[in-house]
This record gives C-alpha cells, sequence and structure tokens, in this order.
C-alpha cells in the first residue's frame, strides 16, 4: 500500500504541475479563503479518484494475467501524457472570469467546478492507470494527496508571489517525469 501511496502522489503532483486545474486554484484563491478552495479541491478530488481508482481495479483484477502488456500500455499511456503536457493546458478568460463571479457556498463553487474540470483529465487518467496495478486504497490517498498538494501550491504561489511559476521549465519538468515512467513501464513490462 505504502508504494502506491508514494508512487500516485508523485506521478500525480507532477501532472498537476502547470495543469488547468492549478490556475482555477489561483484564480478562487483570489476570491475565496485559501482553507475554502483547499478543501473544496480536497473534496472533489477524493470523489473523481475514488471513482478512477475504482475503474482502475476493476481492469486490473479482470486482466491480472496480462500484466505485462497492461504495463507496456500504462507506459504508452504515460508517454501520452507527457506529451499533453508539452501541448499545455490554459485556462480560457471565460473559464476564468466565471471562477471570479462565482457566488454562493466557496466549498459549492469550488468544489464543483473542480469535479467537472477533473473528468477526463490527465490526472483523472493517470490515476486509473496507476489502479490497474497499484493498490487501490494507496493509490486513492495518494492521487489525492498529490493533486491537493499540487493545487495548494498553485495557490501558495499565486497568493504570496502575485504570479505564476515558469510555465515552461513545469511543463518540460513534468513531461519528462512522465517520460521516464512511461519508459520504466514498458521495460517493466517487456521482461
Amino acid at each position: 500500500m505504502f508504494e502506491a501511496l508514494w508512487l500516485s502522489t508523485a506521478v500525480i503532483f507532477v501532472a498537476e504541475l502547470g495543469d488547468k486545474s492549478q490556475l482555477l486554484a489561483m484564480t478562487f484563491a483570489t476570491r475565496y479563503r485559501a482553507r475554502d478552495v483547499l478543501l473544496g479541491i480536497t473534496l472533489a478530488t477524493a470523489i473523481v479518484h475514488l471513482a478512477s481508482v475504482g475503474i482502475g481495479y476493476a481492469i486490473g483484477s479482470s486482466f491480472e494475467q496480462y500484466q505485462g502488456p497492461i504495463a507496456i500500455a500504462a507506459g504508452i499511456a504515460f508517454l501520452g501524457f507527457a506529451a499533453w503536457t508539452l501541448r499545455g493546458d490554459e485556462l480560457t478568460d471565460d473559464e476564468a472570469e466565471k471562477a471570479k463571479k462565482a457566488t454562493g457556498s466557496a466549498l459549492l463553487a469550488v468544489g464543483l467546478a473542480f469535479f467537472l474540470a477533473e473528468l477526463g483529465d490527465k490526472t483523472m487518467l493517470a490515476t486509473i492507470t496507476l489502479a490497474v496495478r497499484e493498490d487501490w486504497l494507496g493509490t486513492w490517498i495518494g492521487s489525492t494527496v498529490g493533486m491537493v498538494a499540487a493545487d495548494a501550491l498553485a495557490i501558495v504561489v499565486g497568493a504570496v508571489l502575485g504570479k505564476h511559476l515558469p510555465e515552461k521549465v513545469i511543463k518540460i519538468g513534468a513531461a519528462a517525469a512522465f517520460a521516464i515512467f512511461g519508459v520504466l513501464l514498458i521495460v517493466e513490462g517487456l521482461r
């Protein structure tokens, strides 16, 4: 369980760097208290990643005898995540404006926005991929912690420094980490 927890925390943290939801977190932090934004992110992430882990676990247990090909497919998926990260993920002006004008409960506004933003996102797909091969509970906890930590970093950076981390450096670093994980998975699957 602990291996899955640490691995998923690291992978999802890296995947979240420079992601649209980090920009969303920064935007919400300008309107609501950081505590409320983090709580909304945590609740939404826990729900989305629990569903992701369930999907991954079902796939993994159904195809246990095919772990080599699954590792190769997961590695190829991680190489795809690397390319996706290099392509970039931006918050449109309309999305940023909606986040700034959100009314009502901060938890509801942030939670709903993050829930919708994460459906089909690379962090959801990465969590599914990890859950195919790793312990489901460790993957769920780790992926949730990794995402919340990355978004907390965005909130702190946005609030304290008032500017984004260098986007090009973040993209290259995150893409390199995905590529490394992808190659390692492919090598493991070929054994």
